[in-house]
């Protein structure tokens, strides 16, 4: 990259400025020229930009030293990127304390000692700049094509990322919104993480221009990706300060923008495959029969340490009129969202997404012991409730439901229904559990719950306290339910109703009075507190 600017340094050895000699600044000369200005005013400052290289025969400091002072203050303070004086009539000599403030500043002060014409190096120097411009044009177009190229190979991506450090020899990234980033070279997954969480931190509006972020004390030039509307993810330049080139951020752009061919163009492979996807996971949850290649192209390779779990999902969507077109949209959007999370949690998802419901039948390795841990489940959980995307998913809006720990496939109706039993026990307030395996007692009462049993089994061990709290408005039912979670601690049952010990000892001597006086003996205490759990399940059932 160095060759696309004009260092002082390179500047100082062109012809013209054979006998020119570095009085102070020497620090600075790494600065590069943008252009070069004959300077012989007292007032500039409407006539600098930055960047150019001043010519004077010291006209402006045919002033007292305070003056001069402030003069070369005001050039550093528009980020001159040097000044180069005649040393003659005009002045003759450098003071001691402009060498000072310059060597503070590493502001290059360069003297000719015998006459010079500005014209001859101005025109030198311009048709240097102008070369450079023009090589830096020519590589950008030869550059943008080798990137459109690419972009239509094999592993694209990654094929742009190694191009660009061929170039800048500088480590590159794509770190992709929510998608799998690419990096190059191999030690650059070391600040990949920190990158991923400052630019996903930073407010959505500053993604439409490139910034600067600093990651692990590196340096980084980051361009957005963006197609159709959306923000793709970003590609990223590591880069030394204190600055870097214009030439960067243009071929940052190129960059972007064929990367975002590649991944366009991969969201239409996606969006079909998940189509075809979604529907033959329909098929599974309703045990239609499937073809055995619908299986290989969507499922992972059976083996003795693969399992699954059904994972159901309600969206809770209030908005259905929404049309069918921005309902496909946000269809898409939803799978590859949650394609995306299962897969950098270690699972191999398969996805189908409808208006207020999504399932995932999710695969996953583990040696046996290890089966049926929760702890990767729950942390995709917390990432999918994190989701504050008001144009597709409020994560935390949803409901979650997850199946008991399967293998054969044919056991995936039977795991969608658990996981619906979970979200159903969610909605009614009785469980805190996502997994069915944890639902206790509820698993049996959920399939007594569409027999009589159940209610036959209530009215036998409560009917005579419920129709006590109907006739007498009494809170006998409710005082039996927390004198039972409390383990039969009257102190703590009290502090729980919020009622005195004297209330409470009166109201467990009425249900002495109607339960018995051994309601609390073990095997019917079991059965009354198995009634309490099935009388709140109707309850909220109904």
């Amino acid at each position: 990259m160095e060759e696309l600017h004009i260092p002082i340094t390179k500047v100082l050895d062109r012809p013209l400025f054979r006998n020119a000699k570095v009085v102070a600044g020497h620090d600075g000369l790494n600065r590069h020229v943008k252009w070069v200005h004959v300077l012989e005013v007292k007032d500039f400052e409407s006539l600098i930009n930055g960047g150019e290289l001043i010519l004077t025969t010291g006209v402006g400091l045919q002033l007292d030293l305070p003056t001069q002072l402030k003069y070369v203050k005001r050039l550093i303070e528009k980020e001159v990127a040097c000044i180069c004086i005649e040393l003659g009539p005009y002045f003759t000599e450098i003071p001691a304390d402009i060498i000072t403030l310059a060597d503070k500043y590493d502001f290059p002060i360069i003297v000719f000692e015998n006459t010079v014409k500005f014209v001859d190096i101005t025109q030198d120097l311009h048709t240097l700049i102008i070369n450079q411009h023009h090589h830096m044009l020519s590589q950008l177009d030869t550059l943008s094509r080798k990137f459109i190229d690419l972009s239509l190979s094999p592993n694209g991506i990654l094929k742009i990322l190694q191009e660009m450090h061929a170039f800048f020899r500088q480590g590159v990234l794509y770190i992709g919104d929510l998608q799998k980033s690419y990096y190059y070279p191999s030690e650059m997954k070391g600040v990949e993480r920190e990158l991923e969480r400052q630019l996903n931190s930073t407010p959505t509006e500053s993604h439409t221009d490139e910034y600067f972020i600093n990651a692990n004390n590196r340096w980084f030039a980051c361009m957005p990706i963006r197609g159709l509307g959306q923000l793709l993810g970003f590609v990223c330049l590591e880069f030394i300060p204190p600055r870097t080139a214009d030439m960067t951020f243009l071929l940052l752009d190129r960059a972007a923008l064929a990367i975002a061919q590649v991944l366009l163009r991969s969201r239409t492979i996606a969006e079909r495959k998940q189509k075809s996807e979604g529907e033959f996971v329909r098929n599974l949850l309703n045990g239609r029969p499937v073809d055995q290649d619908e299986i290989s192209a969507f499922l992972p390779t059976p083996s003795s340490n693969m399992y699954y779990r059904i994972i159901t999902i309600d969206v809770n969507e209030p908005n259905t009129d929404i049309d069918e077109d921005d309902w496909e949209e946000i269809r898409i959007q939803r799978s590859m969202t949650l394609r995306a999370l299962c897969n950098r949690n270690g699972f191999f998802p398969a996805v189908s997404s409808v208006k207020n419901e999504m399932i995932i039948i999710a695969s996953f390795l583990s040696a046996t012991e290890y089966m049926k841990s929760t702890e990767r489940f729950i942390l995709l959980i917390q990432q999918i409730k994190g989701l504050e995307n008001g144009d597709y998913l409020i994560g935390s809006r949803c409901q979650f439901g997850i199946s008991s720990v399967y293998q054969s496939i044919v056991d995936i109706p039977k795991g969608y229904e658990e996981s619906r039993k979970v979200l159903t026990l969610h909605k009614m307030k009785l469980i805190n559990t996502y997994f069915y395996e944890k639902l206790g007692i509820y698993r049996l009462l959920s399939k007594l719950s569409t027999t009589e049993q159940l209610q036959t089994f209530i009215d036998d061990h409560l009917a005579p306290v419920i129709a006590y709290d109907a006739e007498m408005d009494s809170e006998l039912f409710e005082t039996l339910s927390i004198y039972l979670e409390c383990g039969g601690s009257k102190k703590e049952t009290a502090e729980r109703l919020f009622i005195v010990r004297q209330t409470l000892y009166h109201r467990l001597e009425k249900l002495e009075t109607i339960l018995g006086n051994d309601f609390m003996e073990p095997t019917n205490r079991l059965a009354i507190e198995v009634a309490v759990h099935a009388q709140r399940f109707i309850q909220m059932k109904n």
